[in-house]
């Protein structure tokens, strides 16, 4: 009877090959390790995702929806980024917190990258004068600078030279991948900016205004445009009433159809100045962070920027 039982069992795997093989095949081997890069605003995440492709696993501190003016990194952020290789931030002026920061992670193994290295800073073009809730006009994280560089698809590109050259440190077996990524995305933007300068070079109009914090001043100086905000680069500032006035006179004089809001912040301050001069509003979108369903539909920066090309040439009543 044993041997029968044995015989039984041989003639199972036999024709059951798969059953008895699950138990002695080794799993399949992991593929190769990819380089964790944290990144602090959406731009960086979207340069390091065209950048980096498969061999890069690259993750956005800010969440999606959130205002990154605002933002300040949670014990819970430390967390998730204390095994990162690489840590990319935007400038000391958009976020002076980067620095203290990653040494705070006490990993010894991170890689700090400031993203703006040979970028050219420009002031905040906003006036010298208090705003609501005790902010000065050209007040942000107390630096006087304008921090919105990726505005600009000249510094943009920088950008991504700095972020090729970061991933190119930590992962040299992949310097040609990554070279030839950024050679095509440095492509891509070199492409947005030539639209930008043919699709803005007959407009009725040459200056915008937008109701919410000074952000746009690297893409309005690049394209030869007069630009003005109500708030200061601090995205938590009030106008002023006597500074809302002046606007709404300036839309009046001027002729302009259109004032422009921003994304993730509330549209009342450009409704206002829109109501009370006639105008309409227009969404003009920073970059700075995007939405949870646009991150979840893999909204890209080059889409975001020829969307502000399409409400700029609206605004400016472009041929």
């Amino acid at each position: 009877m044993k041997h029968i039982l044995i015989a039984a069992s041989l003639l199972t795997c036999l024709l059951f090959t798969g059953a008895c093989q699950k138990q002695t095949t080794p799993p399949p081997a992991a593929g190769p390790k990819k380089l964790v890069v944290v990144t602090t605003l959406f731009p960086l995440y979207d340069f390091v995702r065209a950048i980096g492709g498969d061999k890069v696993d690259v993750r956005l501190l800010l969440p999606p929806g959130v205002e990154a003016h605002s933002f300040e990194p949670k014990p819970e952020d430390a967390l998730r980024t204390a095994k990162a290789d690489l840590f990319i931030f935007t400038n000391s002026y958009m976020e002076p917190w980067a620095v203290s920061f990653v040494k705070g992670l006490n990993t010894g193994t991170i890689t700090l990258l400031d993203s703006s290295a040979g970028v050219t800073f420009q002031k905040a073009g906003v006036e010298e004068e208090k705003e609501e809730h005790g902010h000065e006009g050209d007040h942000h994280h107390g630096g006087g600078m304008d921090p919105h560089i990726w505005l600009d698809f000249g510094n943009a590109q920088i950008m991504v030279a700095n972020i090729a050259a970061g991933l190119e440190a930590k992962d040299p077996a992949n310097r040609e991948y990554y070279r030839a990524n950024a050679d095509t995305y440095r492509g891509e933007l070199k492409k947005l900016d030539a639209e930008y300068k043919a699709g803005l070079s007959s407009c009725g109009k040459k200056s915008f205004l937008h109701g919410g914090h000074y952000a746009f001043g690297y893409l309005a100086n690049r394209y030869g445009l007069q630009y003005e905000s109500a708030s200061a680069v601090n995205a938590d500032a009030e106008p002023t009433p006597a500074k809302l006035m002046a606007l709404v006179k300036q839309v009046r004089v001027t002729g302009l159809k259109y004032v422009f809001s921003e994304e993730l912040l509330s549209p009342r301050v450009s409704e206002m100045i829109a109501k009370e001069s006639g105008a309409s509003v227009l969404l003009l979108h920073g970059a700075h962070n995007i939405s949870k369903s646009d991150f979840e539909h893999g909204v890209t920066f080059l889409a975001l920027m020829r969307n502000n090309l399409v409400s700029l040439k609206t605004g400016l009543e472009c041929r």
